[in-house]
């Protein structure tokens, strides 16, 4: 079930996206916006865990300006490749970025 959330979906509609759907302004993005774009997504409710990967990834890429590597983000996060496709299936890397509000990484098709 969904919950209901602060922000308006509607704002999600005010915002722009670049051409792989992804937030154009690292600024723009908050976590109602991140459980906004989960549920596009269909990664669902987030929980801990995906919190656990969306801050690591949004640290690294403020921190370097990309986002991690799969095998970079399981070896340091603590999360493990197997958890990280449960939590973000069907493309882990890609959607995790999405939902952080970062670009696509590079090297995701």
């Amino acid at each position: 079930m969904r919950k209901v959330m602060t922000t308006n979906v509607s704002e999600l509609n005010t915002l722009e996206f670049d051409k792989d759907g992804h937030l154009a302004n690292l600024d723009d993005w908050t976590p109602e916006i991140a459980q906004e774009l989960a549920y596009q997504e269909d990664v669902g409710e987030l929980n801990d865990r995906h919190w656990v990967v969306i801050n690591y990834i949004r640290n690294e890429f403020i921190e370097k300006g990309d986002a991690p590597s799969i095998r970079k983000l399981t070896k340091e996060s603590g999360v493990s490749t197997k958890e990280l496709y449960q939590l973000f299936p069907k493309g882990p890397a890609k959607k995790a970025a999405k939902v952080a509000g970062l670009p696509k990484p590079k090297g995701c098709i």
